[in-house]
């Protein structure tokens, strides 16, 4: 008996055109992100430091989720896609003036800031365009191969990264790359076409700008998928920590420090290339709701770990675990949500997870500044655990999901 597959969005000249720009992006976004943090813990060696950075892009997501994925729900979405790729080039070359000037720490957490705001506009106009530029048949496996492809991205952005600084000893040289890479994407993206649906045609208002949110609350799935990832990562991610690892725990520079930032990424890779050639889970909900428990074990025993064998072990293994929850939670999101709606709930969507993310690095930041860096991560890794039991027991629709099917046009 012959295995059922998915139809492979990859062959799809449109789509091959979204993703050649959106793997130049991600591999810059990542460079960014790892080249910042060493910056300043660099320049400071405070593990509060690293936690401020959290706090400058956790704010903009916060203030502006929402009303940007109710912009993106008014206006043409790859034109926002566009522009604001373009934003990220300006900013990348903002850093790297600050860097060759050595400005006060307080302007990078100000060009933090307004690269979170970018990066708020950016993500519900990208994430509710791919459902217009694949046939429906093929969305299932366009998320998944955009996971890949983020994920070798966000692979080969931390190695970079670290072999630049170690090379060049400036990050100057970073930003600069970064820059011409989010370019590409806002050139690439110019020549994907989309399927024009129905977007939402009301006046702005309270009701239509948090329409949304209610969406989400109605949708149970929805909202237990959301949740568990965002207090997940909130207690359990470590990943703000890791220059403090590199450099005190594992003794290990620059390049030690890339490959760490790396190797939660080297699992999902995995785990989504995996994906992409696998029929579509079966039991979507068990496997989601077990992958999020392995993960606070894999932060657990990278909390305790002074080996750099067993700490790259352990973030592999969470890469991997982790990426489902990634794509069970977008695959739902689009899904089981109207197109005139789905700039609003992806709105939403990265409101909760972006912001958990940065929060929880700032939280990572303060707990380890208090307690230190080994407790500070390992109570993380317990609080996941307690996290998945809670949102199993009090959403019992997610214990039961089978298929991620199609519910809504």
């Amino acid at each position: 008996m012959h295995r059922l597959t998915q139809p492979s969005a990859i062959r799809l000249r449109n789509y091959q055109l979204f993703a050649a720009g959106f793997v130049c992006s991600s591999t810059g976004l990542q460079i960014l992100t790892a080249t910042i943090l060493w910056e300043v813990w660099e320049r400071t060696h405070s593990p509060l430091a690293l936690g401020y950075c959290g706090v400058a892009r956790a704010l903009p997501v916060i203030a502006f989720a929402i009303f940007a994925g109710h912009f993106a729900d008014h206006r043409n979405r790859k034109r926002i896609v566009a522009f604001t790729q373009f934003l990220f080039a300006v900013c990348a070359l903002a850093f790297a003036a600050a860097a060759w000037w050595q400005v006060r720490i307080e302007w990078l957490y100000a060009l933090l800031f307004v690269s979170g705001t970018v990066r708020a506009f950016n993500g519900p106009a990208r994430a509710s365009l791919l459902p217009l530029i694949v046939p429906v048949d093929r969305f299932e496996n366009a998320v998944a191969w955009n996971s890949t492809f983020f994920q070798a991205a966000a692979i080969a952005g931390p190695l970079v990264a670290g072999a630049m600084i170690a090379a060049t000893d400036s990050v100057a040289w970073n930003y600069l790359l970064v820059a011409a890479l989010t370019m590409t994407f806002s050139i690439t993206i110019g020549l994907v076409t989309q399927r024009e649906e129905e977007r939402s045609t009301a006046p702005f208002s309270v009701h239509e700008l948090m329409e949304g949110v209610r969406h989400i609350w109605r949708e149970k799935l929805i909202l237990g998928t959301i949740s568990l990832d965002l207090l997940a990562v909130l207690l359990g991610g470590a990943t703000a920590l890791l220059p403090l690892y590199a450099d005190e725990i594992l003794h290990t520079g620059p390049v030690g420090y890339g490959f760490l930032r790396a190797a939660p990424f080297i699992g999902a890779f995995l785990c989504a290339v995996w994906m992409a050639h696998r029929p579509p889970l079966a039991r979507a909900g068990p496997a989601l709701l077990w992958s999020v428990a392995g993960f606070g074990v894999c932060m657990i025993l990278f909390g305790v770990s002074t080996s750099m064998i067993v700490s790259s072990a352990a973030l592999i293994v969470s890469g991997a675990l982790d990426n489902v929850s990634v794509i069970v939670r977008h695959v739902l999101v689009q899904t089981r949500t109207p197109n005139r709606l789905r700039g609003r709930v992806t709105g939403v969507n990265s409101m909760f997870i972006e912001s958990s993310n940065e929060l929880g690095a700032f939280e990572s930041g303060l707990v380890a500044a208090w307690i230190g860096p080994v407790l500070s991560v390992v109570t993380g890794g317990i609080g996941t655990l307690f996290v998945v039991g809670a949102v199993a027991w009090r959403i019992p629709q997610l214990r039961r999901l089978g298929r991620m099917v199609e519910r809504t046009a």
